[in-house]
């Protein structure tokens, strides 16, 4: 026996003949009279009622409700939902009865009409005219939302974003979001450009990549972790002042930080330093909350506040304070990794000192910072690409943002003396014979670069997935990314 909604299928592709027999077109390439958003209708419907006037407009039909020979229809266009009323007197009898017949809620129609006030003040068209543009033959869920729900609502995310309107909501912010950082950096004189996606190295991070194979060049490409080394090159090129907003790609896990494709801005200025970077850091928050009209966040329970001025804190003092090493200069790699053990962390052989410190970070002190907070002076090892700190080489000047427990922006005072680089680079190969799986790889062709002269500069990277999801107070990023990737459905 087939399941309802295979009925429900078959019962509308039915109505197909029914609008066929009357010589209207189900899927026409348009409609055949002019239409205005229902946004646009709504702000100028007292102007339009008072010259009488036929209005066009079209959507998907979301609810109908009949009323002996008439009907009241809602229609969605995306920007706003509307109101129609159907009359048979106004129609006539066999349109009225076509109309009726060959309607579905689902379908996109448009209609031509005359504007009116209901009883009840509600603004309508009273339809003359109407055309199929689309019909649906799947049936709209009733209701799409609940924990039995999330997968599908993730695999199926156009009726997520038409049947729920926080998620819609979630999106159109996120969009704003966008839209608010490529602004400030065009209204600060950045240029906008674009690196490549293929990469014959996978560099510009510490992460694991993916792997492809181009044919007709006969060789392995990476799907790019991070835009960093191209961007750097064009410092080199002379470009000031340069930003890109794209997707990168690391395969790793997924979780509700995590998603294997996602997107990030990142920019760099040459003669800017760590403090700059900060800076911009602090300004660019400033401007997108100004844009959203924030003032504060409320991100999991915990209202943030961005003042003027972000908090600074060391890496090691973040240590100290929240995971108790007290001094991770005097510890050894060894006595660290006991105690990564003790806080239920498994270092592994191959970590150094830094990786295990780094783990201990991420997985006990970064929870427990929820106000914008700049962690700074990161250990060496895992920053190949940072400059020394002077006052301490075995530091480096780097800075993470971390907000609501999440880190938010990465950035540092770039490292542009091409042997130390070199040497930084050799380091990290000899991790990778240890048995360190996410070494950075040696790139001869960024380092050939370097020898031509790149100047002074600071760069910051951060992740436009967290930062919609903390500004919209959303828990997993898979709730802020429209499509997430996912494991293939099986099939029955």
């Amino acid at each position: 026996m087939p399941a309802p909604s295979d009925e429900i299928r078959q019962f509308r592709i039915k109505k197909l003949e029914t609008l066929a027999w009357h010589n209207k077109a189900a899927y026409p390439a348009r409609a055949s009279f002019p239409l205005i958003p229902i946004e646009t209708l709504k702000q100028e419907f007292r102007k339009r009622i008072r010259t009488r006037r036929p209005t066009g407009i079209a959507g998907r039909i979301m609810a109908r409700r009949e009323h002996g020979r008439s009907m009241f229809v809602n229609i969605f266009d995306g920007s706003g939902i509307f109101q129609l009323f159907f009359a048979q007197d106004r129609l006539g009898e066999d349109e009225y009865n076509t109309m009726r017949e060959a309607i579905d809620i689902g379908d996109f129609i448009a209609i031509l009409g005359k504007l009116f006030y209901t009883k009840r003040k509600e603004p309508t068209i009273e339809v003359s005219c109407w055309e199929m543009l689309a019909k649906s033959l799947r049936p709209l869920p009733e209701k799409w939302h609940g924990l039995s729900d999330v997968e599908e609502r993730f695999r199926r995310r156009y009726l997520d974003v038409l049947m729920n309107g926080e998620t819609r909501a979630r999106f159109l912010a996120r969009a704003r979001i966008i839209k608010a950082v490529r602004s400030f950096f065009d209204e600060d004189e950045f240029v906008e450009v674009e690196t490549p996606m293929l990469h014959h190295i996978a560099g510009g991070a510490l992460a694991r990549p993916f792997l492809t194979h181009h044919n007709s060049l006969s060789t392995d490409l990476y799907l790019r972790i991070a835009p960093e080394l191209y961007l750097k090159e064009l410092l080199v090129g002379g470009f000031p002042k340069i930003y890109e907003l794209g997707k990168s790609f690391r395969n790793e896990g997924i979780d509700h930080s995590h998603n294997p494709e996602f997107t990030t801005v990142e920019w760099y200025a040459a003669y800017w330093d760590r403090e700059d970077a900060m800076v911009s850091v602090e300004r660019l928050f400033r401007w997108i909350l100004k844009a959203l009209k924030l003032r504060r966040v409320v991100f999991q329970d915990t209202a943030i506040t961005f003042p003027t001025k972000f908090f600074r804190l060391s890496f090691d003092e973040a240590l100290r304070r929240y995971a108790l090493v007290v001094d991770y200069d005097k510890e050894t790699r060894d006595s660290l990794a006991l105690k990564a053990r003790q806080l239920g962390i498994d270092p592994g052989t191959a970590a150094s000192k830094g990786n295990i410190a780094d783990e201990i970070f991420k997985k006990v002190c970064r929870t427990k910072i929820q106000q914008p907070t700049f962690i700074i002076d990161h250990p060496l090892d895992i920053s190949p690409l940072a400059k020394k700190n002077p006052d301490n080489p075995a530091k480096v000047l780097r800075f993470q943002l971390i907000i609501g427990g999440l880190e938010i922006a990465n950035g540092f005072s770039e490292l542009n003396d091409p042997l130390d680089q070199r040497a930084r680079f050799k380091a990290q190969e000899r991790l990778r014979t240890e048995g360190n799986s996410v070494p950075h790889p040696l790139d001869e062709d960024f380092l050939e670069a370097l020898e031509y002269g790149m100047p002074p500069a600071a760069g910051v990277g951060i992740g436009i997935d967290r930062l919609a999801a903390l500004l919209t107070n959303t828990h997993s990023v898979k709730d802020i990314i429209i499509f997430p990737t996912l494991k293939p459905k099986k099939e029955k």
